[in-house]
């Protein structure tokens, strides 16, 4: 028999070292799992993996995919470090992506710069507002806000199938679900000629400069930290703990809704019953990965999307099935569960007892 004893401390660079161990251990069952397949492992985990990186438009593809995950990843982590768990970001993309879309159905036959701010700022307060639902139930009845916010997504999905079907749908499209094709004033411009790179690449840049700036050098970002590793002492030294909620909930909740809008202004180009694209339940695992730290977001964020940008090539070249790529990251889940419980916890042999 065996069981877990607690570390007496718990070693900083250990905590460093788990995500990427995770990222290894992935990697390394990546030929059994493609070998139960039926496919070469070898060529499988080639394709999975490094051939995305070779070419100019595969990695932008990968940056483009990145984008939305560094983006509500960054925006968790502020909730995160404070033991604030909204677990809803992907309603709160979709509520962001329904509020940036109609400004840009409202102003469908406008051309004028300020159209895609103005959709910014809409898809913005749009998740906020979505966020706020679950900050408001938890500091003033104490509702625990996994479950609220959780359940909303289901809710704003409802929502935009609603809209899509009745006041958004295109007058001209057949009957299809979906709204008009937004016009030029309305799209997120490319960034290269030639490749779908765009401006949320920036945004998420933007983001994750922010996210180091306010945590590290802010009194906010400390009062986010001392909350969620000693509550009692963020209380005797004032800190609000139902102020960090709200700001918890508002930060993540504007994060991702301005990846919403971002989606439909960019990649898809109009609103559709599809936009949930699971990004905000994967941005979860992108901020752990990352270790809660806005440079460590980035660079799960890019590992992330590779997984997603290899599923789609291993799928047309070696027609693997498309769940595969949610394997791979429930496999990178679990390693990283796995890594954080060694860290934190040492595996202690137990001698049968003598009759």
């Amino acid at each position: 028999m065996f069981r877990l004893e607690p570390r007496g401390e718990i070693s900083p660079a250990m905590n460093y070292i788990a995500p990427l161990l995770a990222v290894a251990l992935t990697i390394m069952s990546g030929p059994i799992l493609f070998a139960l397949l039926g496919s070469d492992p070898l060529t499988a985990l080639y394709t999975f993996f490094i051939d995305p990186l070779t070419n100019f438009e595969s990695l932008t593809d990968v940056i483009l995919k990145a984008a939305p995950l560094v983006l509500i990843g960054v925006g968790l982590s502020f909730g995160f470090r404070a033991g604030v768990w909204n677990i809803g970001a992907e309603g709160q993309f979709v509520a962001g992506a329904l509020t940036g879309g109609m400004v840009a159905l409202a102003f469908y036959e406008v051309e004028h710069p300020l159209i895609l701010p103005a959709m910014i700022v809409a898809g913005a307060l749009g998740g906020m507002s979505w966020a706020a639902i679950p900050a408001f139930l938890r500091t003033k009845f104490n509702t625990n806000e996994i479950l609220t916010s959780l359940m909303l997504t289901y809710v704003a999905v409802l929502i935009l199938i609603m809209m899509v079907n009745g006041p958004l749908r295109d007058p001209d499209g057949m009957n299809f679900p979906e709204s008009r094709l937004f016009h030029d004033a309305a799209t997120v411009p490319m960034l290269f000629e030639g490749a779908r790179l765009d401006l949320t690449a920036l945004f998420s840049l933007l983001a994750v400069g922010v996210a180091w700036i306010v945590l590290a050098k802010h009194v906010l970002g400390y009062q986010f930290r001392l909350i969620g590793m000693a509550p009692m002492a963020a209380r005797y030294a004032g800190f609000s703990s139902n102020r960090i909620v709200w700001a918890s909930f508002l930060i993540s909740g504007g994060c991702a809704g301005i990846a919403g809008t971002f989606e439909v202004a960019g990649p898809i180009g109009q609103i559709v019953p599809h936009v949930p694209q699971g990004y905000g339940f994967t941005a979860i695992i992108v901020a752990f990965l990352g270790r809660l730290h806005p440079v460590g977001i980035l660079l799960a964020g890019l590992m992330m999307a590779l997984t997603y940008i290899g599923g789609e090539g291993a799928q047309i070249e070696l027609n693997l099935p498309s769940a595969v790529t949610g394997v791979f990251q429930g496999m990178l889940l679990f390693f990283l569960l796995a890594s954080d419980v060694l860290t934190k916890f040492r595996v202690r042999f137990d001698r049968p007892a003598k009759a």
